[in-house]
């Protein structure tokens, strides 16, 4: 009898353990769903900026940043007061050939003759910190800076809102929801954007190899 007490008693035990597990995967999977969101409308609302070197020597990065400096200077004043996401993107549109000449016009006063190319593109952007702001992985339109072969160590911001285009004194909140500017400076919300990360990167594999299987 006391057998059979223990090993209804383990039963349970083990029954309980599985309804605990099972519980704490729901959570945590409705959890990660509703940051999913968050994370996708966030980088809907953002236009980031990226520069690639030509390569990983110090004369192409030394390079890289004084086409930014130039780039950052001539888009200072680019955005009205207010201004939406799509508005400020159409302004970059019509502004891209004449950052494409100005980064063409430095690269050959620092006396080298590598192609320039700018364009806006939507590209994948792991988690990256810029001051107290964390913005987390995902797909974002970007202006995109390629000097030369573009195999070189890249700079990033933010294009829009212009947290970092000269003087601006823009603020992320600028263009994004109460909800959403305080998750992005919040502390340690780099660490929830990185475990995102890994999610999304999963869950993408996972899509891929469904689709190849097709």
């Amino acid at each position: 009898m006391k057998m059979i007490g223990f090993v209804n008693c383990t039963t349970r035990v083990r029954t309980a353990a599985k309804a605990l597990a099972c519980a704490f995967l729901i959570c945590a999977f409705c959890s990660m769903t509703r940051f999913d969101a968050q994370s996708r409308e966030i980088s809907r609302e953002v236009v980031r900026l990226h520069i690639l070197a030509n390569s990983d020597s110090e004369e192409d990065q030394r390079l890289k940043l004084t086409v930014r400096d130039a780039v950052l200077r001539l888009c200072a004043d680019i955005y009205p007061g207010s201004c939406t996401k799509e508005e400020a993107e159409s302004l970059l549109r019509k502004k891209l050939p004449q950052i494409e000449a100005e980064a063409r016009r430095v690269v050959r006063e620092c006396g080298y003759d590598y192609p320039v190319r700018g364009e806006l593109v939507n590209m994948y952007f792991t988690t990256r910190t810029y001051g107290n702001v964390t913005l987390p992985a995902g797909k974002y339109d970007a202006l995109r800076i390629e000097i030369g072969s573009g195999q070189g160590h890249n700079w990033w911001c933010v294009m829009f809102p212009p947290i970092c285009v000269g003087a601006a004194q823009a603020r992320i909140s600028d263009a994004l929801s109460p909800e959403q500017t305080e998750l992005v400076c919040s502390q340690g919300v780099e660490y929830k954007f990185k475990i995102y990360e890994i999610y999304e990167n999963f869950v993408s594999e996972k899509r891929d190899s469904k689709e190849v299987s097709k």
